[in-house]
């Protein structure tokens, strides 16, 4: 038994050794597809202004992401994934169950839009009729029953007399998770049934609030959400759901939605006034630092006020920057490689 253990300790040591020797010489970067041209402007600056080469950026979505990123240690795992949501339990259990210790990164924030062709009419929706016309099964006369609105106009005589047809993220993106928590849950509580089963059974209320319908008018779209803008510019009448950084760089061909009476600004999702907001993260392997090299020099690079501050390049792209304190906290964390507990 000692002999066998010996013996597995020294393969273990050998396949160390191996990587190591072999590492890569370029990071390796997954993840989520609103954070991705962040990354790319990043790893692109990074890749100019040093020594070392411009990162490899994949679009995986962020459960995608997670998923190869906690599937090993080594250099045929990536070194960082790109996050449009915080880590999940599950996903922090399962790096942990690889071996894997994780440096959290919150590089700022983004708004989820609803937006359509600069062709038609801009508009003017409420949490609750999102909820209406997307939900697998909604409240009617006091009964849960299978989604019966096929138009707009059948939730509420002001919205357009239009078939109802969105464009959104699938079930392994981070916008698709953040969209249902904050847009689904918020309008499904606006109904006094289903507030009531949140606080009898949450459980029951999630799977509702949760629940997009199948029926071809939710469209699942895939994790590019430029082929959603290309595809909203083909259909007029149809509306995208993606993150304001792709709103702000198509101004010209797309508008967004009015959300409970808030624009999606850049101005209102920093001040919290635009209710479909959320934090945007990248996630760190720790145990490649040092073996691939210039991944704390990107961590650097990314957290520099340059980077993602109130003047940063970032902000040309979209993004919406951390308070200065926070910033701050941020970077000094970072730097220092701070493992996540959760």
């Amino acid at each position: 038994m000692i002999k066998h253990s010996l013996a597995v300790a020294a393969i273990a040591g050998l396949a160390l050794s191996a990587t190591a020797a072999h590492a890569r010489d370029q990071i390796r970067i997954v993840g989520s597809s609103t954070v991705f041209p962040f990354s790319t402007a990043v790893a692109e600056q990074f890749g100019k202004t040093t020594d070392f080469k411009t990162p490899v950026v994949e679009s995986t979505g962020s459960g995608g992401g997670m998923k190869l990123f906690c599937s090993g240690v080594g250099v045929g795992h990536p070194d960082i994934t790109n996050a449009s949501r915080r880590i999940k339990a599950s996903e922090f259990e399962n790096c942990s169950k690889a071996g894997i210790t994780i440096t959290e990164v919150k590089i700022g924030y983004d708004g989820i839009v609803i937006a359509n062709s600069k062709t038609s009419n801009s508009l003017s929706l409420t949490k609750k009729q999102l909820f209406q016309a997307l939900a697998k099964k909604v409240p009617v006369n006091g009964e849960l029953v299978d989604n019966p609105y096929k138009m707009w106009n059948e939730i509420d005589p002001s919205l357009p007399a239009k078939k109802i047809e969105v464009l959104g993220p699938p079930p392994t993106s981070g916008t698709r998770d953040a969209f249902v928590e904050l847009a689904m849950e918020g309008g499904a509580k606006t109904f006094e049934s289903l507030a009531t089963l949140r606080k009898s059974d949450k459980k029951a209320f999630t799977a509702v609030a949760h629940g997009i319908r199948e029926d071809g008018h939710y469209v699942e779209a895939g994790e590019n959400d430029n082929l959603i803008i290309q595809k909203l510019e083909a259909n007029p009448d149809a509306v995208g759901i993606f993150g304001f950084s792709f709103l702000d760089q198509n101004a010209d061909k797309i508008q967004g939605s009015t959300i409970d009476g808030a624009e999606p600004t850049f101005e209102n999702i920093a001040s919290g006034e635009y209710g479909v907001s959320r934090s945007l993260f990248f996630y760190v392997k720790q145990e490649h630092v040092g073996v691939v090299p210039g991944i704390a020099e990107f961590v650097a690079e990314f957290t520099n006020e340059g980077t993602w501050g109130e003047d940063g390049y970032l902000l040309d792209k979209g993004l919406i920057p951390l308070p200065a304190a926070d910033r701050k906290a941020m970077r000094a964390s970072s730097t220092g490689m701070a493992p996540l507990s959760m």
